[in-house]
């Protein structure tokens, strides 16, 4: 599998499925590692592109939950986004 971007200082180590299970363990949403485990037993293992994307979908979840920002983002109202958007467009017109 691959290795973690360089500019996820926090993030922790999943270069192996057990990294993954661990973090996944930790840092992952209720169910994440359940639903991976399920995914993989689901799949057929000699499709490595297939794994491969299983693996990285699951990764990705674990560096969201450890980006502050992106989980702030996430956490956000609808109504909280859709009027920092009018606000945004009303500023754009007005120039």
């Amino acid at each position: 599998m691959t290795a973690l971007p360089d500019h996820h200082d926090i993030a922790p180590p999943m270069r192996t499925l057990a990294e993954l299970r661990d973090a996944l363990r930790i840092w992952g949403i209720p169910g994440d590692l359940q639903a991976f485990e399920k995914e993989l037993a689901d799949a057929d293992l000699d499709d490595l592109t297939h794994v491969r994307e299983i693996t990285q979908a699951y990764r990705h979840r674990v560096l969201l939950r450890c980006d502050p920002q992106a989980m702030a983002a996430l956490m956000r109202t609808t109504e909280d986004v859709t009027s920092e958007l009018g606000r945004k467009m009303a500023e754009g017109n007005t120039r």
